[in-house]
């Protein structure tokens, strides 16, 4: 690829939408502030095509600076992301002031078998996790390997376990993680433990769902992917006498999304993680 190839693949990813790239990573815009979004990295601002996280004192103009500063990670490896996700069929993100858009189709990934051990080497040597717990999630078709080496989460709905979108976690040296095309996070979630079970916990991902579970296996585990307040699902849950929990991050976007979940549905407790996240919490006790 000569310099003049690649000045043409940089323009074509940089000019992908912020909020695009936002909603495909599993941030969540501000109700009260739609210039904000919470995500991997903490609080950013957006306006056009520039990003500021005030936290870190950081920003950046272009869907390339985001993504470099969400996965972190270095040009190359951005503009690579962004064409294999977002360039060529970008999902729709509706702005306040557009008219609804026609839902996108849910695009799982397809399995790959011969990525799937990469996958339990990740979650398993990196991560931590129970083989006892990741192997019934893979025999379940819940948890697999797509061609990428990505793990794939099943994001489910109802009591047939209606797929309705996946969590995409990379298993590479440079971290990210995403959602599958089309993945409606209000109509469902991933979810890990007994079925029948009254004691719920919220998480912020897959990992951390397994991970709680694997701490306290006498909770059920939900993953909301990201970190939402008030999703959709949530007031059917509270209606069926479920006892639930709101075990989202330590940290700021953690924490002000859980008080603004239990300021909606003051029956929910907090169960704040004893270190950042419950992956964090698996790993430093062993």
């Amino acid at each position: 690829m000569n310099a003049a190839d690649f000045r043409r693949r940089a323009a074509i990813a940089r000019a992908v939408p912020l909020e695009t790239v936002l909603a495909f990573r599993g941030a969540v815009r501000n109700r009260h502030d739609q210039s904000k979004w919470h995500t991997e990295q903490g609080p950013l601002s957006v306006t056009g095509c520039k990003f500021t996280n005030w936290h870190g004192k950081q920003g950046g103009g272009g869907a390339i600076d985001l993504v470099m500063h969400l996965a972190q990670v270095d040009c190359v490896a951005a503009i690579q992301w962004l064409e294999e996700h977002l360039v060529s069929n970008p999902p729709t993100v509706n702005h306040p002031s557009s008219p609804p858009a026609t839902s996108k189709a849910l695009q799982l990934p397809a399995p790959d078998v011969h990525q799937l051990d990469r996958v339990r080497q990740y979650l398993t040597e990196r991560r931590q996790l129970s083989v006892s717990l990741i192997e019934p999630l893979i025999q379940s078709g819940k948890l697999y390997a797509d061609r990428r080496g990505n793990a794939v989460f099943l994001m489910v709905a109802g009591k047939p376990n209606r797929p309705i979108g996946a969590e995409l976690r990379g298993t590479g040296p440079q971290a990210w993680r995403g959602l599958a095309p089309g993945s409606r996070k209000d109509a469902g979630y991933f979810w890990i433990g007994q079925p029948g079970t009254q004691n719920i916990i919220l998480c912020e991902s897959a990992i951390d769902a397994i991970s709680c579970h694997q701490l306290h296996p006498h909770l059920l585990c939900l993953s909301t992917a990201g970190v939402r307040s008030n999703p959709r699902w949530l007031s059917n849950l509270i209606t069926h006498g479920y006892t639930l929990h709101c075990g989202f991050d330590a940290d700021p976007p953690g924490d002000a999304a859980a008080a603004r979940m239990i300021a909606q549905h003051p029956t929910i407790h907090r169960q704040r993680p004893p270190a950042h996240d419950w992956n964090d919490v698996l790993t430093s006790s062993r």
